[in-house]
């Protein structure tokens, strides 16, 4: 990825900012992180063109944090651990969100690596975790269908409007 493409320390230390309270003003982000309104201004305006943070900032992508490489780790455990292979998982920083499944395997794990290597050493930090049996690792190709939310905000919409 290009370093131009690549979020500044300001930018990360703004949206965890923006992760603690959404809807802080720019003057109070400017205060918490000791910096001028105008250069939290042109961040967030960077930030909106570089990623499409948006509003409601959900459209940042991990390749812009130098983690371009996304996979879905399938992931057996022992019952009696799952709990607890869910605290481990939370600790590991390139796990981007776990769920619990029915059936086999137990959990699928959205992970975010900076090359094959580092997928490697995600994938086996996982493996090491107590209580997992198993895991297996498919890399994303591309991405088919982006996440959306417009058509069920349409869907509601349409709903809302038929129900008397």
């Amino acid at each position: 990825m290009a370093a131009d493409k690549l979020l500044s320390a300001i930018d990360a230390r703004l949206l965890l900012e923006l992760e603690t309270d959404p809807r802080a003003t720019v003057l109070a982000l400017a205060q918490r992180l000791g910096l001028s309104r105008n250069t939290v201004q042109a961040h967030l305006a960077r930030l909106d063109r570089l990623t499409g943070l948006g509003p409601l900032g959900g459209g940042l992508d991990p390749s812009h944090l130098g983690y371009p490489l996304r996979a879905f780790v399938s992931i057996e455990v022992v019952q009696q651990q799952l709990d607890a292979v869910a605290g481990h998982l939370a600790e590991i920083a390139e796990v981007m969100e776990v769920q619990g499944l029915s059936g086999r395997p137990d959990l699928l794990a959205h992970v975010v690596a900076q090359d094959t290597s580092d997928l490697y050493r995600v994938a086996s930090a996982i493996l090491a975790i107590p209580g997992v049996v198993r895991t297996d690792t498919a890399i994303v190709m591309r991405e088919v269908v982006p996440r959306r939310l417009d058509p069920l905000l349409r869907c509601h919409l349409a709903r809302a409007a038929r129900i008397p």
